[in-house]
């Protein structure tokens, strides 16, 4: 977009080029301004309190905002929105002040309709948020805070364990102050219940909170859980989708992905399962993290599977952790049992079914119990719910991570229209069914990691009155992945005295 620089009020000051009739100002991007210093704050003007709640603690694209040009400009210039290049060049070439990439082959140059400039650089990091470019501002509140109700009861009565109670009161105890802590629990452990208490007394003092996690899925299962026990609190969840994401919340469920878009929002931080991908292999997602808590806050992180890195920190005490060994219904994790497969890839491509799993597969089907088939890719995920569909007369379907129904077929599944979902590990996490059994088909692939293979084995038995659910991991030999995911969840059971 060009911009025009002018003087209003005896001051110099910025409008798009659009807003001004004078064609003796020359027009530049965006990014070519010179820094002009912020409008002062006029204390008479009627700012728009909608405009207030949808940017408070956000940096946002003039196109994700429903106002129009004049109305965002007007609240420019009395001094309650703020411009800020979306690009900045650097001494090594750019820098995306949204994601924080800085890498030069995550950056490309085009033919910019609206700065009409044909080497206008935008960032390929942070693209499916919309594109920021060179002549891009991103726009943020800067007039009085938002104030949140004071009045955010928790509604729930249910009963934590003895390891949850512990791990309540240590994230309670630390709300209103700085820091950070690790809650090390077991898949099935009741993490969002240990949330709970801490979270109301966030809200109650006025503070607002986040809970981020890698997968969409998970936001999908937290989001009506929590708005059924904060039923006086303003509660949004973020995802690619969303219709709730203009929705002005105090406490907001959002993917990692989603958070690009705040800054210096939420004084609590909830990362949860921070161990997964993409949010523990990408920099700019612990950037966008970093970005959307204010100056001073309080990180939580949950895991049931923390990396090396943060398990030797909680050793060493130099991060605070409460472990959890124990599932919230008292009985041990489900332990795998590793099944030979044979050569499955050969037999998937001659069109056929490993002889143990053509066994397991009739025998659940007539079960009426679900199961989840996990699978190393989308092309073996395809080619074995054709086969299944063949060997079973039960409604079997598959979901994958771009799958455009991905959504509505996880609620098919727990409404028990679907008997068997085939998977890839988009699932491992967050998806909590009663009677369900778990397959890895192919455990033996490199995709199938320790921490994979432990997350997707919590998915059985989590429901106390269906605590026994049976994992089968069918191979075609032995991985050390599997061995340590085995390993690991024995110990984890010996460690809970079970």
């Amino acid at each position: 977009m060009r911009f025009v620089s002018l003087f209003l009020n005896n001051r110099l000051t910025i409008a798009p080029e659009i807003l001004v009739n004078d064609s003796s100002l020359k027009a530049v991007p965006f990014g070519e301004l010179s820094l002009v210093e912020l409008p002062p704050l006029n204390p008479t003007f009627q700012y728009d309190e909608k405009l207030q709640q949808t940017l408070s603690g956000k940096s946002l694209l003039f196109d994700e905002l429903p106002f129009t040009l004049d109305q965002i400009q007007k609240h420019y210039e009395n001094g309650y929105v703020k411009y800020s290049p979306g690009i900045c060049k650097t001494s090594n070439g750019y820098l995306c002040s949204r994601c924080g990439n800085e890498k030069s082959r995550l950056f490309a140059m085009f033919s910019c309709f609206r700065c009409k400039n044909d080497n206008c650089a935008y960032c390929r990091n942070c693209i499916m948020m919309g594109r920021v470019s060179q002549c891009t501002p991103l726009i943020s509140w800067s007039g009085p805070k938002v104030k949140w109700p004071h009045e955010n009861n928790l509604i729930w009565d249910g009963e934590l364990s003895s390891g949850q109670q512990v791990a309540s009161h240590k994230f309670a105890d630390n709300i209103g102050s700085e820091g950070e802590l690790l809650i090390w629990a077991v898949c099935g452990a009741g993490k969002t219940e240990v949330l709970f208490k801490g979270i109301e007394k966030a809200l109650n003092l006025g503070l607002r909170v986040c809970i981020a996690t890698p997968r969409t899925d998970v936001v999908l299962e937290l989001a009506p859980r929590l708005k059924a026990v904060f039923p006086n609190t303003m509660v949004a969840s973020y995802y690619g989708g969303s219709e709730e994401r203009e929705t002005p919340a105090q406490l907001v469920i959002s993917t990692t992905h989603q958070l690009y878009r705040f800054k210096q929002a939420f004084n609590i931080m909830i990362v949860d399962e921070v161990d997964a991908f993409p949010y523990s292999y990408d920099k700019s997602l612990q950037h966008a993290v970093s970005h959307a808590v204010t100056p001073k806050h309080f990180l939580l992180y949950l895991s049931a599977t923390p990396s090396k890195t943060m398990k030797k920190a909680a050793i060493n005490v130099r991060l605070p952790c409460v472990r959890i060994p124990k599932r919230f219904h008292g009985f041990p994790l489900p332990v795998p049992k590793m099944v030979w497969g044979g050569e499955w890839k050969k037999r998937l491509e001659r069109g056929k079914l490993p002889d143990p799993f053509v066994k397991w597969l009739k025998a659940q089907a007539e079960s009426d119990r679900r199961a989840m088939i996990f699978v190393s890719s989308v092309a073996v995920l395809e080619k074995l719910t054709e086969l299944i569909r063949n060997e079973v007369d039960v409604p079997v379907d598959s979901v994958h991570a771009e799958d455009p129904l991905r959504k509505e077929k996880v609620i098919q599944f727990r409404n028990e229209d679907i008997q068997l979902l085939v998977t890839t590990t988009i699932l491992e996490r967050g998806v909590t069914v009663p009677f369900l059994d778990v397959v890895v088909f192919g455990a033996d692939h490199d995709v199938f990691t320790e921490s994979a293979l432990v997350q997707i084995a919590g998915r059985a038995g989590r429901s106390k009155i269906d605590h026994n659910g049976k994992v089968l991991l069918f191979h075609y030999g032995k991985s050390l992945s599997m061995m340590q995911a085995i390993n690991h969840i024995k110990n984890m059971n010996k460690e809970a005295g079970l």
